[in-house]
């Protein structure tokens, strides 16, 4: 196979990615992250990376922002929508550091891991259901 004529791919099928694994999501988890909004940039920005004592920049392959569900009630609406980001960079290095999984199925992974943060579990809980699923 001849890779001269190749691109990587870009935003808006990082975009469309996402669009399809958050479809293939259960209805009960859709409609609890129906208002999350997803974005898809190629790195997260300086000020995230430092905020979050990171350097490297392909260290970061998502990040939740926002007030998680389970705290809505307790402090009141929320001021703006909770986002997901998606760094299209990290996660193409991944893919290709890896070898072993679909581009879609690493994407698939970071969006699910992210929305856990949404529900408001913390890393370890997210892995210990990830496992138990075998989503990744």
């Amino acid at each position: 196979m001849q890779w001269t004529d190749q691109l990587a791919p870009s935003l808006d099928d990082f975009a469309r990615l996402a669009r399809e694994a958050f479809q293939t999501l259960p209805d009960p988890f859709r409609t609890l992250a129906g208002d999350v909004v997803i974005r898809v940039d190629d790195f997260a920005d300086d000020e995230t990376l430092a905020s979050m004592g990171m350097e490297d920049p392909f260290e970061l392959t998502g990040l939740y922002f926002g007030v998680d569900i389970g705290r809505r009630d307790e402090m009141g609406p929320a001021a703006e929508p909770a986002r997901i980001f998606l760094y299209r960079r990290p996660i193409l290095d991944e893919w290709c550091e890896r070898g072993d999984v679909g581009l879609s199925e690493i994407i698939a992974h970071v969006l699910i891991h992210e929305i856990g943060h949404h529900f408001g579990l913390d890393d370890d809980r997210i892995d210990e259901v990830e496992g138990a699923e075998d989503l990744g």
